[in-house]
């Protein structure tokens, strides 16, 4: 999380993008587009822009997820549990967040 100032006071701006975590998990696991597709049902260019969206529908994240095994959503939950800690919601920008993910 990077702090940057704004108007005299601090914003938190806070990346994420799930297709970014989405694709560096596939990578960890040595595994392709074509993979993925197929263990989803969708073509390969699906799965191309998959990884360009900073957001993604539950119901699609959840059979990746499974594919997967990796709960994005404990993810996008540690990040709820981090910026309701430190900043007030006026502070908060949320733009593009790629954290690892297990």
């Amino acid at each position: 999380m990077r702090l940057i100032p704004c108007n005299d006071s601090i914003m938190t701006k806070v990346e994420l993008h799930i297709g970014k975590m989405i694709r560096d998990r596939l990578k960890e696991d040595g595994r392709s587009a074509s993979w993925l597709a197929k263990k989803i049902h969708c073509k390969r260019d699906n799965i191309y822009k998959i990884f360009q969206r900073t957001s993604i529908d539950t119901a699609l994240l959840l059979r990746i997820s499974c594919v997967l095994k990796t709960n994005f959503f404990a993810c996008m939950s540690d990040l709820y549990e981090i910026l309701e800690k430190d900043v007030s919601e006026e502070e908060i920008k949320v733009e593009n967040y790629s954290g690892s993910v297990r």
